[in-house]
């Protein structure tokens, strides 16, 4: 088997992770000390906060103060996700370089989420997505419920191409497809890789682990091709739609891996686990992770 020979793995724990994590409600000393331990994991991607209502999203208030106080590695994509205009104009004021969009292939989830149409969601974008372009900013799309949404169900491959080729077509740089409630089969990955013509180098692929299924789902995705994979320091995140159940994979369970494959990812496990045990610590969690555990159990 013919393997990616270096992988882009986009840490998310700070953003996805900490605002689905319970209780997960952090000074923006602790979120920056968590970003910079990460920074100096070898990680080459960070999703740092979002511009979302701290009325919505607690966790994530004050988010542009993270940015100005976390130390920025040279090399390192600090990316924030922008919902709105105003949301824009806040990364813009804040000099952010990296910006994220989120939308979804279900109308129900989207109208839930968002509190508006998948439409209207590219609608929202249309305002400042060529603005961020013409001032050097990358962009980046989510495309969420890519297999089932807890709402209309099935999701066809095909709604999920077009909503990313929509994206793509408006000026953004790559896509980020979402198992959001994490009941993907490696099957499923198949079958969407397989409608999806576009460039590899576009697409990332955005696992949870509700049903213990994303290994097996981001290994299908390398042997088709795709080499930048989402994935949450210890497992942070939840998913609110199946009590009690798993949220994003587990970084350090893609890295080992990404190591037993032989593909390179430039990441430190050592660095990762420090990084891991802090947030921990914090939130009196025991890890997502079963990679953490074993190790953490002694097991080599």
């Amino acid at each position: 088997m013919l393997w990616p020979k270096q992988v882009k793995i986009v840490e998310v724990g700070p953003r996805d992770g900490l605002q689905a994590e319970r209780g997960a409600m952090l000074s923006v000393a602790a979120r920056v000390k968590l970003i910079d331990l990460l920074s100096e994991s070898g990680l080459q991607s960070l999703e740092a906060g979002s511009f979302v209502s701290s009325k919505s999203i607690p966790a994530m208030a004050n988010s542009e103060d993270v940015f100005d106080k976390i130390q920025k590695k040279p090399g390192v994509d600090y990316a924030f996700l922008v919902p709105n205009f105003k949301g824009f104009e806040i990364a813009q004021h804040h000099g952010i370089k990296s910006i994220s969009v989120f939308t979804a292939a279900s109308e129900a989830f989207c109208q839930r989420n968002t509190k508006c149409s998948i439409q209207e969601s590219f609608e929202r974008f249309s305002e400042f997505i060529p603005l961020a372009k013409a001032q050097g900013m990358r962009v980046r799309g989510y495309v969420s419920c890519i297999f089932r949404c807890p709402y209309e169900g099935y999701i066809q491959p095909q709604k999920v191409v077009q909503v990313a080729e929509t994206l793509l077509d408006m000026g953004c740089d790559e896509i980020a497809f979402g198992d959001t409630i994490g009941v993907g089969t490696p099957q499923d990955v198949i079958a969407l890789l397989e409608r999806a013509t576009f460039p590899k180098e576009k697409m990332a692929m955005h696992f949870h682990d509700t049903y213990g299924m994303a290994i097996a789902n981001i290994t299908v995705s390398l042997e088709k091709g795709i080499h930048i994979f989402d994935a949450s320091l210890s497992g942070l995140g939840g998913c609110p739609y199946a009590e009690g159940a798993s949220g994003n994979v587990a970084t350090e369970d893609v890295i080992y891996l990404l190591n037993g494959l032989g593909v390179d990812h430039g990441v430190n496990m050592n660095k990762l686990m420090e990084a891991s045990a802090y947030i921990d610590g914090l939130l009196s969690r025991k890890s997502g992770s079963k990679v953490a555990l074993a190790l953490q159990g002694g097991c080599v």
